[in-house]
């Protein structure tokens, strides 16, 4: 008889020409309990190796998971890892049983004597039990091909899971690469939102700016319609009164109602603008060239200046002028220019004055008068010299 112990599984061969029938009983009972404790270890073996693969597919499906996962990956490896130690600690008790195994082959040994008794009886059932050993070895065999299987299922669990572990653990680093970008992300989206606060500030300010100038706006318009509604009646006011311009003097307005205080024209004969005082057109602006001028009002009138020569053309009298020729002033009497009394330089001997009335004359009561003759009265003219006043002719 031989025993191998390669799987840790007793197997037994019984050879009839080789042994006698105690030796052949004794190896068919040891064969069969070797049998029953190899496929129970076996058995054993196989489920430790399942539940090792079940662990290693969890540990696979955990370390695909996301970073946040990546502690659970972990846990489940060392899961495994702790699976694997047992399926080890199967086989050497597989081991353990074939040893055990080996032992209880020579306690039946020594039972053998004690069953030759019954070798008869048992012969039939020995051939029954050979048949069953032969049986239970090719089990205990496909049981140890399964055992191998699931050790080396186990393996490829273990290599696996440090692949879940390796892949764990760059998913980790690239969730922490990932949380970097995401707090990355997070400070340009806060600075974003900052600008964008600025931005909506910005364009409320706008918004409120863009109100007051429509605001502004509309007063101006308004305030542009009203004085164009206020010039518009300046205008009408202006022309109600202005007849415009004129060779003659107009005896009607524009409308060709009856002239009415206020009213003017512009001469174009005279180049004068007149202005209708209720009765009758009055020039409105005298030009300085022909108006006597004053130093101020309580100053003097400043009396036209020429030589005699220079005199007035058609004078009428009351003309008042400054003779330069004469270095004095005269006035024309409606005849003739005589000197004004007082007038005249300090070096001056006489006064002259015309020797022909033509006029009237009354001298001032309480005055005296003296004029150089002879004095010749026209016809229908007279001197009246009031009482107490003496006019004398030398």
């Amino acid at each position: 008889m031989s025993i191998d112990r390669g799987y840790g599984i007793a197997t037994s061969a019984v050879i009839a020409d080789s042994y006698d029938l105690d030796a052949l009983i004794a190896d068919t009972e040891a064969a069969k309990v070797a049998a029953q404790a190899a496929q129970a270890a076996a058995e054993t073996a196989q489920s430790a190796a399942e539940t090792a693969e079940t662990n290693a597919e969890t540990a696979e499906t955990n370390a695909a998971a996301s970073a946040s996962a990546a502690a659970t990956s972990e846990s489940n490896i060392a899961g495994s890892e702790a699976v694997c130690a047992a399926s080890e600690t199967a086989a050497a008790a597989s081991a353990s049983a074939a040893a055990t195994s080996e032992s209880n082959a020579a306690t039946s040994e020594t039972n053998a004597a004690t069953s030759e008794t019954n070798a008869a009886t048992s012969e039939t059932n020995a051939a029954t039990s050979e048949t069953n050993a032969a049986t239970s070895a090719t089990s205990a065999s496909t049981s140890a091909t399964s055992a191998s299987s699931s050790a080396s299922s186990a393996s490829t669990s273990a290599t696996a899971a440090a692949s879940s572990a390796s892949a764990a653990s760059t998913s980790e680093t690239n969730a922490a690469a990932s949380a970097t970008s995401a707090s990355t992300s997070a400070s340009t989206a806060t600075t974003q939102a900052s600008n964008a606060s600025t931005s909506a500030s910005a364009a409320a300010t706008s918004a409120s700016n863009a109100s007051t100038s429509e605001t502004n706006a509309a007063t101006s318009a308004t305030s542009a319609a009203a004085s164009a509604t206020a010039a518009q009646a300046a205008l009408d006011s202006f022309e109600s009164v202005y007849l415009g311009a004129s060779a003659s003097a107009p005896t009607t307005d524009d409308n060709g109602d009856p002239l009415t205080a206020g009213d003017w024209y512009f001469n174009t004969t005279d180049n004068k603008t007149y202005v209708y005082n209720g009765s009758s057109f009055q020039e409105a602006v005298i030009s300085t060239d022909n108006v006597v001028e004053k130093t101020s009002d309580t100053g003097s009138a400043i009396l036209p200046v020429g030589t005699t020569a220079e005199r007035d053309g058609t004078p009428t009298a009351g003309y008042l002028r400054w003779n330069t020729t004469e270095a004095s002033a005269e006035v024309y009497d409606g005849t003739d220019w005589g000197s004004v009394g007082g007038g005249g330089a300090a070096t001056t001997v006489y006064a002259e004055h015309a020797n022909t009335l033509s006029e009237n004359l009354s001298i001032a009561s309480g005055n005296n008068a003296v004029s150089g003759g002879p004095i010749t009265i026209n016809s229908g003219y007279s001197v009246t010299v009031p009482s107490g006043s003496v006019w004398t002719i030398v």
